[in-house]
């Protein structure tokens, strides 16, 4: 119904924007990604989700139209509401998301807070075909794939160091041969 929303950045806080656009301020709920990807412009355009439940219209807003997709993939899985699907991509950026539920990784999934084991088998189950038709950026693409990479990444954000500056770590550390360790240990050097 709304696709996206372009306009006048009001407030920004970790959970929602107020964008103001043709005199409205809309109040949009955001992922923790959606929240770092936005900057203190004064204008903003995220792309939007309208969900109407029986107490409320609520709009999520997204940076990227993948992560929007990915919202829209997880609402679909029984016992996964628009809250839950927020908390996983406030967890791990889609791309990751797809990963794990490509190569099956339940352990991944569940350490998303209010996922259990269920759930994340119910999640590759239902979405594994899904992901393969997502289409997403070659360098996060290239992290994703590498699985060593990928699992030291996970660790590093785990341990609380920002994803991107871990991302750029690893990138520089990392020739595709290291085990996750390594990568880790070197990581945490240039950290």
């Amino acid at each position: 119904m709304i696709a996206h929303i372009s306009g006048k950045l009001v407030e920004k806080n970790p959970t929602t924007l107020i964008i103001e656009c043709g005199g409205i301020g809309y109040e949009v709920k955001i992922s923790l990604n959606t929240f770092s990807a936005i900057g203190s412009e004064e204008s903003v355009k995220v792309f939007t989700q309208f969900i109407v439940r029986e107490d409320a219209q609520l709009l999520y807003g997204f940076v990227t139209k993948e992560e929007r997709e990915m919202f829209n993939h997880l609402i679909s899985v029984s016992g996964i509401g628009p809250n839950t699907a927020m908390i996983m991509l406030s967890s791990l950026v889609p791309e990751e998301i797809a990963h794990a539920i490509q190569v099956e990784d339940v352990r991944t999934i569940q350490s998303i807070k209010g996922i259990g084991v269920k759930t994340a088998q119910r999640v590759i189950v239902d979405l594994k075909d899904k992901m393969v038709k997502m289409s997403f950026s070659p360098q996060i693409s290239a992290m994703g794939h590498n699985t060593n990479r990928f699992d030291a990444l996970t660790a590093l954000v785990s341990l609380g160091f920002d994803k991107k500056n871990a991302e750029k770590a690893i990138e520089k550390v990392s020739q595709g041969e290291e085990t996750v360790e390594q990568i880790i240990k070197g990581a945490l050097k240039i950290l």
